[in-house]
Protein backbone atom coordinates (compact mmCIF):
# COMPACT_ATOMS: atom_id res chain seq x y z
CA UNK A 1 0.00 0.00 0.00
CA UNK A 2 1.32 3.15 -1.09
CA UNK A 3 1.95 6.21 1.72
CA UNK A 4 -0.02 8.88 1.74
CA UNK A 5 2.00 12.35 1.03
CA UNK A 6 2.90 13.49 4.46
CA UNK A 7 4.15 10.06 4.94
CA UNK A 8 7.37 10.73 2.43
CA UNK A 9 10.30 9.94 3.42
CA UNK A 10 13.10 11.94 3.23
CA UNK A 11 16.02 11.29 1.05
CA UNK A 12 18.24 11.36 4.43
CA UNK A 13 16.53 8.58 5.75
CA UNK A 14 17.05 6.12 2.75
CA UNK A 15 20.59 7.11 2.55
CA UNK A 16 21.19 5.71 6.59
CA UNK A 17 18.76 2.91 5.07
CA UNK A 18 21.21 1.87 2.28
CA UNK A 19 24.93 2.65 3.64
CA UNK A 20 24.01 -0.40 6.02
CA UNK A 21 24.37 -2.50 3.03
CA UNK A 22 27.94 -3.29 2.46
CA UNK A 23 28.24 -2.86 -1.56
CA UNK A 24 32.02 -2.31 -2.28
CA UNK A 25 32.92 -3.04 -6.13
CA UNK A 26 36.30 -4.66 -6.35
CA UNK A 27 39.29 -3.69 -8.80
CA UNK A 28 40.53 -7.31 -9.21
CA UNK A 29 37.11 -8.95 -10.37
CA UNK A 30 36.78 -9.84 -14.10
CA UNK A 31 33.07 -10.68 -12.97
CA UNK A 32 29.80 -8.44 -13.46
CA UNK A 33 29.26 -7.37 -11.00
CA UNK A 34 32.40 -7.17 -9.45
CA UNK A 35 30.81 -7.99 -6.15
CA UNK A 36 27.97 -10.31 -5.83
CA UNK A 37 27.25 -8.00 -2.54
CA UNK A 38 25.50 -5.66 -4.63
CA UNK A 39 22.71 -7.69 -5.20
CA UNK A 40 21.64 -7.03 -1.69
CA UNK A 41 20.92 -3.27 -2.52
CA UNK A 42 19.76 -3.83 -5.88
CA UNK A 43 16.78 -6.42 -4.60
CA UNK A 44 16.31 -4.30 -2.15
CA UNK A 45 15.59 -1.39 -4.50
CA UNK A 46 13.63 -3.42 -6.49
CA UNK A 47 10.91 -4.39 -3.71
CA UNK A 48 10.72 -0.72 -2.98
CA UNK A 49 9.95 0.52 -6.26
CA UNK A 50 7.46 -2.02 -6.32
CA UNK A 51 5.88 -1.14 -3.50
CA UNK A 52 5.93 2.35 -4.07
CA UNK A 53 4.43 2.21 -7.54
CA UNK A 54 6.81 2.22 -10.03
CA UNK A 55 6.29 0.18 -12.95
CA UNK A 56 8.30 -2.34 -15.04
CA UNK A 57 11.01 -2.66 -12.40
CA UNK A 58 13.74 -5.46 -13.19
CA UNK A 59 16.78 -6.51 -12.38
CA UNK A 60 18.94 -8.19 -14.43
CA UNK A 61 21.52 -10.80 -14.69
CA UNK A 62 24.06 -8.08 -14.03
CA UNK A 63 22.94 -6.23 -11.31
CA UNK A 64 21.37 -3.37 -13.55
CA UNK A 65 18.10 -2.25 -11.98
CA UNK A 66 15.68 -0.01 -14.03
CA UNK A 67 12.04 1.49 -13.46
CA UNK A 68 9.47 3.44 -15.15
CA UNK A 69 6.90 5.99 -13.76
CA UNK A 70 4.49 6.71 -17.09
CA UNK A 71 4.05 10.44 -17.72
CA UNK A 72 0.71 11.90 -15.91
CA UNK A 73 -2.13 11.91 -17.94
CA UNK A 74 -1.90 14.94 -20.88
CA UNK A 75 2.01 14.99 -20.45
CA UNK A 76 2.47 11.53 -22.45
CA UNK A 77 4.33 13.72 -25.87
CA UNK A 78 6.68 15.41 -22.82
CA UNK A 79 10.99 14.36 -23.40
CA UNK A 80 11.04 11.08 -21.52
CA UNK A 81 13.95 11.74 -18.76
CA UNK A 82 15.58 9.15 -16.93
CA UNK A 83 17.69 10.24 -13.52
CA UNK A 84 20.79 7.26 -12.79
CA UNK A 85 23.13 6.61 -9.87
CA UNK A 86 24.89 4.12 -8.70
CA UNK A 87 25.05 1.17 -5.77
CA UNK A 88 28.57 0.49 -5.05
CA UNK A 89 30.98 2.47 -3.07
CA UNK A 90 34.93 2.64 -3.99
CA UNK A 91 37.39 0.03 -3.11
CA UNK A 92 39.57 3.03 -1.55
CA UNK A 93 38.48 2.69 1.95
CA UNK A 94 36.06 0.32 4.04
CA UNK A 95 32.28 0.31 3.17
CA UNK A 96 31.30 -2.49 5.60
CA UNK A 97 29.73 -1.68 8.79
CA UNK A 98 29.01 2.08 8.55
CA UNK A 99 27.92 3.98 11.32
CA UNK A 100 26.94 7.22 10.39
CA UNK A 101 26.91 10.62 13.13
CA UNK A 102 24.50 12.91 12.62
CA UNK A 103 25.18 15.95 14.03
CA UNK A 104 22.08 18.05 14.32
CA UNK A 105 22.24 22.32 14.14
CA UNK A 106 26.06 21.96 13.33
CA UNK A 107 28.45 24.83 14.23
CA UNK A 108 30.52 25.12 11.44
CA UNK A 109 33.15 24.00 13.33
CA UNK A 110 35.51 20.79 13.46
CA UNK A 111 34.39 17.49 14.06
CA UNK A 112 35.86 14.50 15.95
CA UNK A 113 35.72 11.39 14.18
CA UNK A 114 37.03 8.03 15.30
CA UNK A 115 40.57 6.54 14.78
CA UNK A 116 42.07 10.05 15.97
CA UNK A 117 40.67 11.52 12.86
CA UNK A 118 39.34 15.11 12.66
CA UNK A 119 36.60 16.05 10.38
CA UNK A 120 38.69 19.92 10.23
CA UNK A 121 37.71 23.32 8.83
CA UNK A 122 41.97 23.87 7.86
CA UNK A 123 41.00 21.00 5.10
CA UNK A 124 37.62 21.48 4.17
CA UNK A 125 36.75 25.00 4.10
CA UNK A 126 33.35 24.86 2.76
CA UNK A 127 32.53 23.16 6.12
CA UNK A 128 31.55 26.69 7.42
CA UNK A 129 28.97 27.48 5.49
CA UNK A 130 27.36 24.55 6.17
CA UNK A 131 26.68 25.62 9.76
CA UNK A 132 23.11 25.45 11.12
CA UNK A 133 22.23 22.40 9.09
CA UNK A 134 22.18 18.41 9.91
CA UNK A 135 25.81 16.79 9.37
CA UNK A 136 26.05 13.15 8.25
CA UNK A 137 29.60 12.39 9.12
CA UNK A 138 31.29 8.72 9.47
CA UNK A 139 32.72 7.57 12.31
CA UNK A 140 36.25 8.21 11.08
CA UNK A 141 36.15 3.77 10.61
CA UNK A 142 34.81 4.12 7.05
CA UNK A 143 33.57 5.63 4.28
CA UNK A 144 29.87 7.09 4.66
CA UNK A 145 28.90 5.97 0.92
CA UNK A 146 26.70 9.04 -0.04
CA UNK A 147 28.80 8.49 -3.17
CA UNK A 148 26.32 7.30 -4.31
CA UNK A 149 24.08 5.58 -2.26
CA UNK A 150 23.31 9.64 -1.33
CA UNK A 151 22.24 9.63 -5.13
CA UNK A 152 20.04 6.51 -5.21
CA UNK A 153 17.74 7.95 -1.86
CA UNK A 154 17.49 11.12 -3.94
CA UNK A 155 15.89 9.36 -7.00
CA UNK A 156 14.00 7.15 -4.57
CA UNK A 157 12.68 10.02 -3.16
CA UNK A 158 12.14 11.88 -6.14
CA UNK A 159 10.15 8.76 -7.59
CA UNK A 160 7.56 8.75 -4.33
CA UNK A 161 7.00 12.40 -4.83
CA UNK A 162 5.83 12.14 -7.83
CA UNK A 163 3.87 8.79 -7.46
CA UNK A 164 1.71 10.22 -4.39
CA UNK A 165 1.75 13.87 -5.26
CA UNK A 166 0.53 16.04 -7.71
CA UNK A 167 3.58 17.53 -9.94
CA UNK A 168 2.39 17.03 -13.93
CA UNK A 169 5.05 15.00 -15.70
CA UNK A 170 6.23 13.36 -18.44
CA UNK A 171 7.56 9.72 -18.43
CA UNK A 172 10.74 9.32 -15.89
CA UNK A 173 12.96 6.59 -16.48
CA UNK A 174 15.01 5.11 -13.50
CA UNK A 175 18.32 3.39 -13.49
CA UNK A 176 20.56 2.28 -10.67
CA UNK A 177 24.02 0.62 -11.87
CA UNK A 178 27.09 -1.20 -10.35
CA UNK A 179 30.52 -1.07 -10.69
CA UNK A 180 30.55 2.75 -11.69
CA UNK A 181 33.87 3.20 -8.89
CA UNK A 182 35.57 0.44 -10.54
CA UNK A 183 35.01 1.94 -14.39
CA UNK A 184 32.52 -0.42 -15.27
CA UNK A 185 29.32 1.22 -14.51
CA UNK A 186 28.34 1.92 -17.81
CA UNK A 187 29.61 -1.78 -19.73
CA UNK A 188 26.03 -3.55 -19.79
CA UNK A 189 23.90 -0.34 -19.32
CA UNK A 190 20.39 -0.87 -21.44
CA UNK A 191 20.26 2.16 -23.21
CA UNK A 192 16.86 1.51 -25.29
CA UNK A 193 15.45 -0.65 -22.85
CA UNK A 194 15.69 2.18 -20.19
CA UNK A 195 13.80 4.49 -22.44
CA UNK A 196 14.86 7.79 -21.48
CA UNK A 197 15.63 10.52 -24.53
CA UNK A 198 18.08 12.54 -21.97
CA UNK A 199 19.11 11.67 -18.54
CA UNK A 200 21.01 12.88 -15.70
CA UNK A 201 23.45 10.92 -13.12
CA UNK A 202 22.76 12.04 -9.45
CA UNK A 203 26.66 11.69 -8.48
CA UNK A 204 28.00 14.91 -7.59
CA UNK A 205 29.03 16.70 -5.05
CA UNK A 206 27.58 20.05 -3.63
CA UNK A 207 23.70 20.18 -4.46
CA UNK A 208 23.97 23.43 -6.95
CA UNK A 209 26.50 21.84 -9.18
CA UNK A 210 26.45 21.09 -12.73
CA UNK A 211 28.89 19.09 -14.32
CA UNK A 212 29.42 18.23 -18.28
CA UNK A 213 32.91 18.69 -18.79
CA UNK A 214 34.96 15.52 -17.58
CA UNK A 215 38.47 14.41 -18.53
CA UNK A 216 39.55 12.38 -21.52
CA UNK A 217 41.01 9.52 -19.55
CA UNK A 218 43.79 6.60 -20.99
CA UNK A 219 45.81 4.60 -18.93
CA UNK A 220 49.47 3.74 -19.82
CA UNK A 221 51.31 0.64 -18.86
CA UNK A 222 55.11 1.08 -19.97
CA UNK A 223 57.20 -2.33 -19.45
CA UNK A 224 60.71 -2.37 -19.61
CA UNK A 225 62.81 -5.28 -20.08
CA UNK A 226 66.50 -4.89 -18.58
CA UNK A 227 69.70 -6.87 -19.60
CA UNK A 228 71.40 -8.49 -16.21
CA UNK A 229 75.08 -9.05 -16.32
CA UNK A 230 77.22 -9.60 -13.10
CA UNK A 231 78.07 -5.73 -11.50
CA UNK A 232 81.41 -6.49 -11.55
CA UNK A 233 81.75 -6.73 -14.96
CA UNK A 234 78.47 -4.89 -16.49
CA UNK A 235 80.36 -1.84 -17.93
CA UNK A 236 78.45 -0.57 -21.23
CA UNK A 237 76.52 -3.67 -20.92
CA UNK A 238 74.09 -3.79 -18.14
CA UNK A 239 70.87 -2.35 -18.52
CA UNK A 240 68.94 -2.04 -15.91
CA UNK A 241 65.02 -2.32 -15.63
CA UNK A 242 64.12 -0.24 -12.78
CA UNK A 243 66.66 2.63 -13.44
CA UNK A 244 65.63 3.05 -17.17
CA UNK A 245 62.30 3.02 -15.99
CA UNK A 246 63.14 6.10 -13.31
CA UNK A 247 64.76 7.21 -16.82
CA UNK A 248 61.34 7.40 -17.87
CA UNK A 249 59.51 8.82 -15.78
CA UNK A 250 61.58 11.45 -15.39
CA UNK A 251 61.24 12.53 -19.09
CA UNK A 252 57.62 13.85 -18.11
CA UNK A 253 56.84 17.25 -17.50
CA UNK A 254 57.50 17.41 -13.51
CA UNK A 255 55.03 19.61 -12.04
CA UNK A 256 51.87 17.66 -15.09
CA UNK A 257 51.05 15.64 -11.34
CA UNK A 258 47.63 15.72 -9.58
CA UNK A 259 48.98 17.16 -6.68
CA UNK A 260 50.25 20.35 -8.98
CA UNK A 261 47.35 20.91 -11.01
CA UNK A 262 43.51 21.56 -10.51
CA UNK A 263 40.55 23.03 -12.87
CA UNK A 264 41.11 22.32 -16.56
CA UNK A 265 44.70 21.16 -15.77
CA UNK A 266 45.48 17.27 -17.14
CA UNK A 267 48.05 15.75 -15.70
CA UNK A 268 50.55 12.37 -15.73
CA UNK A 269 49.39 10.20 -12.60
CA UNK A 270 51.79 6.69 -12.18
CA UNK A 271 49.98 4.50 -10.08
CA UNK A 272 52.37 1.93 -9.66
CA UNK A 273 55.29 0.98 -9.75
CA UNK A 274 57.48 -2.44 -9.77
CA UNK A 275 60.49 -3.60 -10.84
CA UNK A 276 64.25 -4.94 -10.40
CA UNK A 277 67.46 -5.38 -12.95
CA UNK A 278 65.66 -7.70 -15.41
CA UNK A 279 61.94 -6.32 -15.88
CA UNK A 280 60.06 -2.85 -14.45
CA UNK A 281 56.78 -1.62 -15.05
CA UNK A 282 54.93 2.02 -14.43
CA UNK A 283 51.30 2.48 -14.75
CA UNK A 284 49.51 5.77 -15.41
CA UNK A 285 46.56 7.24 -15.73
CA UNK A 286 46.40 10.25 -18.56
CA UNK A 287 43.83 13.07 -17.88
CA UNK A 288 43.20 16.32 -19.95
CA UNK A 289 40.14 18.00 -20.77
CA UNK A 290 40.82 19.41 -24.18
CA UNK A 291 41.29 16.63 -26.60
CA UNK A 292 44.28 18.45 -28.24
CA UNK A 293 46.33 18.60 -24.90
CA UNK A 294 45.22 14.61 -24.09
CA UNK A 295 46.41 13.85 -27.67
CA UNK A 296 49.59 16.05 -27.00
CA UNK A 297 49.74 13.66 -24.16
CA UNK A 298 49.62 10.27 -25.67
CA UNK A 299 52.47 11.47 -27.99
CA UNK A 300 54.61 12.76 -24.87
CA UNK A 301 54.62 9.17 -23.93
CA UNK A 302 55.17 7.51 -27.66
CA UNK A 303 58.06 10.50 -27.62
CA UNK A 304 59.75 9.28 -24.28
CA UNK A 305 59.51 5.34 -25.78
CA UNK A 306 60.73 6.22 -29.01
CA UNK A 307 64.23 8.48 -27.06
CA UNK A 308 64.67 5.31 -25.19
CA UNK A 309 64.19 3.04 -27.41
CA UNK A 310 66.85 4.45 -30.18
CA UNK A 311 69.15 4.82 -26.22
CA UNK A 312 69.16 1.44 -25.62
CA UNK A 313 67.40 -0.86 -28.03
CA UNK A 314 64.33 -1.80 -29.56
CA UNK A 315 63.17 -4.59 -27.23
CA UNK A 316 64.14 -2.64 -23.91
CA UNK A 317 60.81 -0.31 -23.16
CA UNK A 318 57.31 -1.03 -24.41
CA UNK A 319 54.26 0.92 -24.17
CA UNK A 320 50.64 0.42 -24.37
CA UNK A 321 47.83 2.81 -24.05
CA UNK A 322 44.19 1.71 -23.27
CA UNK A 323 42.05 4.49 -24.42
CA UNK A 324 38.88 4.98 -21.00
CA UNK A 325 36.17 7.58 -21.63
CA UNK A 326 35.82 11.03 -23.45
CA UNK A 327 34.64 14.61 -22.49
CA UNK A 328 30.92 13.92 -22.30
CA UNK A 329 30.71 18.16 -23.29
CA UNK A 330 30.96 17.23 -27.33
CA UNK A 331 27.82 15.12 -27.07
CA UNK A 332 25.76 17.40 -24.42
CA UNK A 333 26.78 20.64 -26.21
CA UNK A 334 24.32 19.52 -29.51
CA UNK A 335 21.32 19.62 -26.29
CA UNK A 336 22.39 22.61 -24.07
CA UNK A 337 18.92 22.44 -22.83
CA UNK A 338 19.66 19.84 -20.09
CA UNK A 339 22.10 22.04 -18.73
CA UNK A 340 20.13 25.26 -19.05
CA UNK A 341 16.91 23.30 -17.60
CA UNK A 342 19.00 22.09 -14.26
CA UNK A 343 20.63 25.41 -13.85
CA UNK A 344 17.15 27.41 -13.83
CA UNK A 345 15.82 24.32 -11.71
CA UNK A 346 18.40 24.99 -9.24
CA UNK A 347 17.99 28.91 -9.20
CA UNK A 348 14.25 28.00 -8.43
CA UNK A 349 15.33 25.86 -5.52
CA UNK A 350 16.80 29.27 -3.69
CA UNK A 351 20.51 28.54 -5.23
CA UNK A 352 23.32 30.12 -6.95
CA UNK A 353 24.14 27.16 -10.26
CA UNK A 354 27.26 26.32 -10.10
CA UNK A 355 29.27 24.59 -13.20
CA UNK A 356 32.31 23.01 -12.74
CA UNK A 357 34.45 20.75 -15.06
CA UNK A 358 34.97 16.94 -13.26
CA UNK A 359 38.29 16.18 -12.77
CA UNK A 360 37.78 12.48 -13.17
CA UNK A 361 34.61 10.75 -15.31
CA UNK A 362 31.36 9.30 -14.78
CA UNK A 363 28.50 6.93 -16.33
CA UNK A 364 27.64 9.86 -18.02
CA UNK A 365 30.22 10.20 -19.84
CA UNK A 366 30.20 6.64 -21.27
CA UNK A 367 26.54 7.04 -21.73
CA UNK A 368 26.85 10.50 -23.47
CA UNK A 369 28.66 7.99 -25.88
CA UNK A 370 26.31 5.60 -26.37
CA UNK A 371 23.21 7.85 -27.48
CA UNK A 372 22.16 9.07 -23.87
CA UNK A 373 23.28 12.39 -23.19
CA UNK A 374 23.52 12.75 -19.57
CA UNK A 375 25.14 15.46 -17.26
CA UNK A 376 25.93 14.90 -13.90
CA UNK A 377 24.21 16.84 -10.88
CA UNK A 378 25.01 17.54 -7.64
CA UNK A 379 23.87 15.29 -4.38
CA UNK A 380 24.94 17.28 -1.54
CA UNK A 381 28.04 15.08 -0.63
CA UNK A 382 31.30 15.91 -0.11
CA UNK A 383 35.03 14.60 0.50
CA UNK A 384 34.06 11.28 -1.31
CA UNK A 385 36.19 7.99 -1.04
CA UNK A 386 37.47 8.12 2.30
CA UNK A 387 36.41 8.17 6.03
CA UNK A 388 36.42 12.11 5.86
CA UNK A 389 33.29 12.15 3.87
CA UNK A 390 30.39 13.79 4.88
CA UNK A 391 26.38 15.27 3.84
CA UNK A 392 23.78 17.43 5.14
CA UNK A 393 19.91 16.59 5.11
CA UNK A 394 18.94 19.88 3.90
CA UNK A 395 21.39 19.64 0.88
CA UNK A 396 19.93 15.75 0.10
CA UNK A 397 16.50 18.17 0.42
CA UNK A 398 17.48 20.16 -1.99
CA UNK A 399 18.93 17.59 -4.43
CA UNK A 400 15.71 16.33 -4.57
CA UNK A 401 13.64 19.75 -5.04
CA UNK A 402 15.98 20.31 -7.57
CA UNK A 403 15.64 17.01 -9.53
CA UNK A 404 11.53 18.01 -9.22
CA UNK A 405 12.48 21.26 -10.88
CA UNK A 406 13.63 19.39 -13.91
CA UNK A 407 11.08 17.01 -14.34
CA UNK A 408 8.63 20.41 -13.79
CA UNK A 409 10.37 22.45 -17.13
CA UNK A 410 10.38 19.25 -19.34
CA UNK A 411 6.80 19.01 -18.94
CA UNK A 412 5.92 22.20 -20.20
CA UNK A 413 7.83 21.80 -23.25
Amino acid sequence: MRRRQEEIMRAYKRLLNYVKVHTTSCDESETTPSTQRQFDLGNQLVQEMKELGVSDVRIDEKCYVYGVIPATPGKEDAPAIGFIAHMDTAPDFSGENVNPQIIENYDGGDVTLGGGRVLSVKDFPHLAGLRGRTLITTDGTTLLGADDKAGVAEIMTLAQELLEGNLPHGKICIGFTPDEEVGRGADFFDVEGFGAQFAYTMDGDAENQIEYENFNACGAEVTFKGFSVHPGSSKDTMINASLVAMEFNNMLPSGDTPRDTEGYEGFFHLCSMSGDVSDAKLEYIVRDHSAEMFACRKETLRHITKLLQEKYGSGVVTLKITEQYRNMKEKIEPCMHLIENAKQAITDAGMVPVEVPIRGGTDGARLSYMGLPCPNLGTGGHAFHGPYEHITVEGMDLAVEVMKGIVKRYAEI
